[in-house]
């Protein structure tokens, strides 16, 4: 049921804070170019060094197991150093990485390297989440959420188009890596004064165990859980699933477009929505409604291909929704070093969700053909959907 303005428990300054704001923001989402050049980069790099698809999947694999394996350290860390500086410190780590990449050749370097960098990426989003949940305002929450998934979405974008102009060849790729990382650095210097201070934040119960957090929202960690497996399984095998159904590369690759668009358009309203929600949860269910009916349309809009465009650019839009609107809710109901806790213990199922995903998904192509595509992905929206009414059911707002 919507009304009027949801009452938050999270504390959050009245106004908005845009130097806050625009720093975590323009920091995560340099990253995120940085991020959406070099993953194909280096996948291209290693096959053109004669590995195979098995190596060159393990190798992207690293970078989910370093974000579970980083992610409950995160907070501890950053409550000792501050958070301005442990940013700072991992964007130099990620930076560094960039550049390693470069000056070896070496397969199990690169798996290190791979790792190394992304402990820095996931400290970055765990840190940049948390201080744009701890500046945006109770009331405004969601617009800022879909405004900095919108953002980080583009960045994610304009990688990609980047890499396409700069090429695999020499260290210019590497380079425009590095620098493009360093730019991260900038915001965060520049609002070092403004970054919240989780070891004296109000709301601060230090000593809790990481998985206290995992549980303690479970309708938004589940939310981020589904996110992850759906989002990079469906990349990760749609490629298959449209060659199996007779689709040129070039339409299975307009229609991962359809979905960007939908993800980088619909962040915004659906966030808008939801700051007008008395209930975050209902939006939420919501989402993983619109993911279970679109995904079980598939099988049936197979042979249209304007059709299937059509259901997948509302599909990505409103799917994506699940990882804003699961961080509009965290914050609502957490504040202080447990939102910051929150945080880590949301990004940690992200990267459960990545490991999982293609997993499930490949396997439910393998047993029951290429729809195994669209039913694979249909239990992760199901299973959700189960959660997210019972805990509506057995809990008020």
């Amino acid at each position: 049921m919507t009304g009027v303005l949801p009452v938050d428990r999270g504390t959050a300054p009245e106004g908005v804070r845009w130097l806050s704001l625009g720093a975590a923001i323009a920091s995560i989402s340099a990253v995120g170019v940085a991020i959406g050049l070099g993953v194909p980069l280096l996948s291209i790099i290693l096959e053109q060094r004669g590995h195979s698809a098995t190596a060159i999947g393990f190798n992207t694999a690293v970078a989910g197991l370093a974000s579970i394996a980083v992610a409950p350290l995160a907070i501890p860390i950053a409550a000792r150093l501050g958070v301005a500086l442990t940013m700072l410190m991992a964007i130099a780590l990620g930076a560094g990485c960039f550049a390693g990449f470069y000056f070896t050749d070496d397969y199990a370097a690169w798996i290190v390297l791979r790792a190394l960098m992304h402990v820095g990426i996931t400290l970055l989003f765990i840190l940049s989440e948390f201080w744009i949940s701890a500046s945006a305002p109770p009331h405004r929450r969601g617009l800022v959420l879909g405004i900095y998934a919108t953002v980080l979405s583009l960045g994610f974008a304009f990688g990609p188009w980047l890499f396409a102009r700069i090429g695999s060849e020499g260290f210019a790729p590497f380079g425009a890596g590095v620098a493009i990382t360093v730019l991260a650095a900038l915001p965060v210097i520049a609002a070092w004064r403004e970054s919240p201070d989780i070891s004296s934040h109000a709301g601060s119960k230090g000593g809790r165990p990481f998985w206290h957090y995992v549980l303690l929202v479970p309708t938004a960690t589940a939310a981020v859980l589904v996110f992850g497996a759906v989002e990079t399984g469906g990349f990760a095998l749609f490629p298959v699933y449209g060659a199996r159904l007779g689709y040129t590369e070039a339409n299975s690759a307009l229609l991962l477009t359809a979905i960007g668009l939908g993800n980088v358009l619909l962040q915004v309203p659906l966030g808008m929505i939801s700051d007008r929600t008395r209930d975050r949860r209902t939006i939420l269910a919501g989402c993983a409604f619109v993911g279970l009916a679109g995904v079980l349309a598939l099988p049936s809009l197979a042979s249209n291909w304007h059709a299937t465009a059509a259901v997948l650019f509302v599909w990505g839009g409103v799917v994506a929704g699940l990882y804003t609107i699961g961080l509009a809710h965290l914050g609502s109901r957490l504040s202080g070093r447990d939102l910051a806790s929150a945080n880590a213990a949301f990004v940690f199922c992200y990267g459960l969700g990545m490991i999982i995903g293609p997993q499930v998904i490949g396997a439910g192509m393998d047993l029951v053909g290429v729809h195994g595509f669209a039913w694979s992905l249909a239990f992760f929206f199901a299973a959700y959907l189960l959660l997210a009414f019972g805990r509506m059911l057995r809990r008020a707002p």
